[in-house]
């Protein structure tokens, strides 16, 4: 990405969305991605990240506190101790970029924001004030700060539900379906998809669903099983989830994409359900109940 933020252009934008606010943007959810419309944005402050040291590009981290409350960076060692637990089980092998704490009016913490990278990509989150994880930061290049957060050829470009990184089974690398083939032999595939950073994310079943992610050379980065339930998993598109996944999805992972979804269920009863999605340049699996009610998350890759 080449997203030059000269210090002038950068002046204009804290004149303009006063880096404490920015208004929230009416969120319209498709059968295929969560997208924003350029109406309305609440009261949610932006914090630019540099990509590296060194350069001006950045991307912004939307979302990240309210018109009245302030933000100052604080150390990883002055974070509470659930955070850093939080960020181990769940991103492995992240490094640790930067962290504000946001306080009130009354100049009481009130959130925390971190930001880490994690496989190349930058990720921001929320936690409350004793370390509790809230949400991932929606991600807005400069140019995009105002508008549906995202434009054709730009880095989130896969926010307008074309689904450009999906593979057909088929359309496979050969080192990366005969390393498969020949490594889970029992396995299923069901889905396939290819990230940022060209390691492919391959859904597959048996006796349960798994994630196996795995690089062009037919090298294995890290396999990880969603859920254990034996019986009928079926893919479930955006539209027919209930809305109890829908909101929680919207809420916890603003400007979201959806990938993939498959309820598991035993005897024609739904147990739960297994959602893909993509937040920003990471993609995670979300995982609910047979009511759509939440019941664990993690980054695949």
């Amino acid at each position: 990405m080449k997203t030059k933020i000269t210090y002038s252009w950068v002046l204009a934008l804290a004149v303009m969305f006063g880096f404490a606010s920015c208004q929230k943007e009416n969120g319209s959810k498709t059968a295929t991605t969560t997208t924003t419309t350029s109406a309305t944005i609440a009261s949610t402050g932006v914090i630019a990240i540099s990509l590296a040291s060194g350069t001006t590009d950045s991307v912004y981290m939307v979302g990240c506190f309210g018109h009245h409350d302030k933000k100052d960076s604080v150390a990883f060692s002055a974070l509470p101790t659930a955070i850093g637990t939080y960020l181990t089980a769940n991103y492995s092998g992240y490094t640790f970029k930067k962290a504000y704490a946001i306080t009130d009016s009354a100049k009481t913490v009130i959130n925390y924001i971190v930001v880490i990278k994690y496989n190349n990509a930058l990720v921001g989150l929320k936690f409350t004030a004793a370390g509790v994880f809230v949400s991932t930061l929606e991600q807005r290049d400069g140019h995009d700060l105002q508008g549906p957060g995202w434009h054709h050829g730009g880095p989130f470009d896969n926010r307008d539900g074309k689904h450009r990184d999906t593979i057909a089974l088929t359309a496979l690398p050969s080192a990366v379906s005969s390393y498969f083939k020949t490594t889970y032999p029992t396995d299923t595939l069901l889905h396939a998809s290819i990230t940022p950073d060209s390691a492919y994310v391959l859904v597959s079943k048996n006796n349960g669903l798994f994630i196996t992610v795995v690089k062009a050379t037919g090298t294995l980065v890290k396999r990880t099983q969603i859920d254990k339930h034996v019986g009928t998993h079926v893919a479930v598109t955006a539209a027919n989830l209930p809305a109890a996944i829908t909101t929680y999805l919207t809420t916890t992972y603003p400007g979201y994409v959806f990938d993939k979804a498959f309820s598991h269920s035993v005897s024609g009863v739904i147990k739960g359900y297994d959602v893909e999605i993509t937040s920003n340049s990471t993609k995670y699996v979300v995982v609910f109940d047979g009511t759509g009610t939440f019941v664990k998350a993690f980054a695949v890759h």
